[in-house]
């Protein structure tokens, strides 16, 4: 039992994480680096401390700083939100060590099933489909093209502790996969110091679903139905969705079944998503298992009214879940679309820089999660997304309805921002009939017109940018500094 959490995070992660502990009594401690002084989740939280300089690597990414903020401050838990520290089984065992409720999966949970390789063959053994591909790790090239002409063309290469798109590879004949397969070994090592990979038969156009799971302490699993995050791009959610529009109540069970069984076998705690590729015959096939909160979690909290982030807290406390399976249903229909700070025109380029005005949407069935504000400033060492709009509404067709109005309320100036984006694919006639796969974004970008209202408006920006006087302060939205921006969520969430 504990009664002070320490959030080991930042943004509207950290800030949601703060809200539930509150609401549950407990107190709350916010660790900052020294960019994020002026940030929300600093002046919410009960108490605050600086962990270092804005680089992530010598704060949040920074074990030793966490423990020693949560030792500082008498903290009796750490929560990790997602990203930076959230999977990292190294530091649930440090957390252990101390005596700090790690509020997440054990040491163990994480490290088999972060090893992509090791998550398949777990899935296996409890009779989860998996994609056809290697056994296990592909040691060379040569091993690589054997496997692939058993299989078939195209494949994909992968990182064995890869996640955001990084180290991934398609190929589509021997010259290529020699290619990719040296490119994307050494894009893992340089950004998870890991540059093992394994291969796969790439599905062609599939669905991207995953299922939300819950697992107490006293061998208790549920699952809370499923997401649609096919919209991407590289690989990073933007818009994710539920119901799916390739659902069916009878699919919905066979994979929340296959789901429950990938979290029995492993005796899962905590809050954890099996993600799966579905085909166009409705076939699925296990992807990957992401042991933290997604990114995308209010989804599920909006459609199945509950509270993911509480329920992790309650876990880590030791208290058992009272669901019962039967009555897990969903209620409405919701959609989330990820406001990131981004310029479209340039390849979704970050953009950080100076919010220089803000005003949030409102009205029935619409949440706005974030931590920014009217003269916040997005710092360029982090993640580039700035909030994310929740809709919810008795249909999808209402959700759709919905969410165009909250955009059109969405206002965000001083930085481009992908507001008008999404207003393009809502009003697209494919998305708006669910006729969409993970390959939607890809073919959408390639065909976009010129005189779309993002490019109007990019344009538009850049021509005031030019006869403003330069600004060579940090505000400036093309400052960058050492670091490059973030990717916070391993498969965008």
């Amino acid at each position: 039992m504990f009664d002070k959490v320490l959030v080991a995070n930042r943004g509207e992660i950290a800030l949601r994480i703060i809200r539930a502990c509150r609401e549950l009594g407990l107190k709350t401690v916010a660790v900052y680096s020294d960019i994020d002084a002026d940030a929300l989740h600093v002046r919410f939280a009960d108490e605050d401390i600086c962990i270092g300089p804005p680089q992530a690597s010598l704060s949040y990414l920074d074990p030793k700083r966490i423990i020693a903020a949560a030792e500082i401050t008498n903290a009796g838990a750490i929560h990790p939100g997602y990203g930076f520290l959230a999977e990292n089984a190294d530091f649930a065992e440090i957390c252990e060590s101390c005596n700090i409720a790690f509020i997440g999966p054990t040491p163990t949970q994480i490290r088999e099933l972060g090893d992509k390789v090791k998550a398949k063959e777990l899935m296996r053994k409890a009779g989860v489909a998996t994609i056809p591909g290697s056994e296990g790790v592909v040691a060379s090239f040569e091993d690589a093209r054997i496997i692939a002409n058993e299989l078939g063309y195209p494949i994909i290469l992968k990182a064995v502790s890869g996640g955001g798109g990084k180290g991934m590879r398609i190929c589509y004949d021997d010259a290529e996969l020699e290619r990719g397969f040296n490119v994307a070994s050494t894009e893992a090592g340089n950004s998870f110091g890991d540059s093992r990979l394994y291969l796969e038969r790439l599905i062609i156009g599939p669905h991207h679903v995953e299922i939300q799971l819950m697992g107490d302490k006293f061998g208790n699993f549920f699952h809370f139905g499923e997401r649609d995050c096919s919209i991407q791009r590289r690989h990073q959610k933007l818009i994710e969705e539920t119901p799916s529009p390739i659902m069916t109540p009878e699919l919905r069970e066979k994979m929340g079944k296959a789901a429950l069984k990938g979290a029995e076998m492993v005796g899962y705690q905590g809050a954890g998503t099996i993600e799966f590729l579905v085909d166009d015959a409705r076939n699925f096939y296990f992807m990957e298992m992401n042991t933290r909160i997604q990114v995308e979690h209010p989804v599920t909290e909006e459609a199945y009214e509950v509270d993911l982030v509480k329920d992790q807290i309650l876990v880590a406390m030791g208290q058992k879940l009272e669901y019962k399976q039967k009555d897990i249903k969903p209620r409405f229909a919701v959609i989330e679309c990820r406001i990131n700070a981004e310029d479209v025109e340039n390849d979704f380029r970050p953009t950080p820089g100076k919010i220089t005005a803000l005003n949030i949407p409102g009205g029935p069935g619409v949440r706005v999660d974030t931590a920014v504000y009217t003269g916040y400033n997005i710092p360029p060492n982090y993640d580039s997304m700035v909030a994310k709009l929740i809709i919810k509404a008795r249909t999808r067709h209402e959700a759709m309805t919905r969410m165009r109005r909250a955009l059109d309320e969405f206002i965000v100036e001083g930085v481009p921002t992908t507001i008008e984006f999404h207003k393009e694919i809502f009003h697209n006639p494919d998305f708006v009939a669910g006729k969409y796969d993970n390959n939607f974004l890809d073919r959408y970008m390639k065909n976009r017109p010129k005189d779309s209202p993002e490019s109007k408006i990019t344009l538009s920006l850049k021509k005031n940018a030019e006869i403003i006087t330069e600004d060579k302060s940090s505000d400036s939205a093309s400052q960058q500094t050492e670091e490059p921006v973030a990717q916070i969520d391993s498969e965008n969430g």
